[in-house]
């Protein structure tokens, strides 16, 4: 993993780039103001992760948590025990070390970061995989029947029930639109009224209050026609 160095203290950035040899860590940079680390950082997103100081003049690491617009982590370097509290409060921040280091609290720190990236990466490929997911299975008549998400129509809302129409087949399912909404991919799904999702990549026209879809035609309701419009490709 790369990262830089924040510290105003020269001797303070010397030992932690020495702990920094002793791991997996390459340091890029390293910087005595937090601003110019936020001006390097707004061009280089290639950075896992930077040690920070939080007592510094003019601009504090505090300040520079707050302030930071990056997917970078943070492990806070200071002999001040009285922020962690604060700290902790910012999902940017890892881990907090109390100066002086030692090896053994530095290792623990970023065994800390090593495992939070491996269980964001985990997590980022589950949520990609239920993403990519291009069919669902519903509940109909007590039979699991798989359903191809591209080739559903509209989904319609019947009290207790939804209607999900193909172009060759409809089920009647329990559920509500707010559950299955929550399946679709957003891209080509959108909801035009409070009684019907469309796929609108199977809009044929749009006429005053009303879509076509195939031969179904659907009402928009005035609350959900702008989304519907922004997502069309007008010419």
């Amino acid at each position: 993993m790369n990262c830089i160095i924040i510290d105003d203290d020269a001797s303070a950035r010397l030992i932690i780039r020495q702990l920094c040899k002793e791991t997996d860590l390459e340091v890029i940079e390293e910087f005595s103001s937090a601003i110019d680390a936020i001006k390097f950082l707004n061009t280089d997103t290639n950075i896992d992760v930077a040690f920070l100081d939080i007592h510094m003049p003019t601009f504090s690491g505090i300040d520079f948590v707050k302030t930071i617009n990056s997917s970078v982590k943070i492990i806070l370097t200071t002999s001040d025990k009285n922020f962690a509290l604060e700290a902790f409060e910012y999902k940017s921040v890892v881990d907090y070390l109390l100066k002086p280091i030692s090896k053994e609290r530095f290792k623990k720190s970023i065994d800390k970061l090593t495992n939070f990236v491996s269980e964001k990466s985990k997590q980022n490929t589950v949520n990609k995989n239920i993403e990519n997911k291009d069919f669902i299975f519903v509940n109909v008549e007590k039979r699991l029947v798989k359903i191809n998400i591209p080739e559903i129509l509209l989904i319609e809302a019947k009290g207790d029930y939804i209607g999900i129409r193909t172009d060759k087949q409809s089920f009647i399912v329990h559920s509500t639109l707010k559950k299955i909404e929550k399946k679709l991919p957003l891209d080509s799904f959108l909801r035009i009224h409070r009684s019907y999702i469309i796929n609108t990549s199977e809009i044929i026209d749009i006429e005053d209050n009303s879509v076509l879809i195939k031969k179904h035609v659907i009402p928009i309701s005035r609350s959900h026609k702008t989304e519907l419009m922004k997502r069309l490709n007008l010419l």
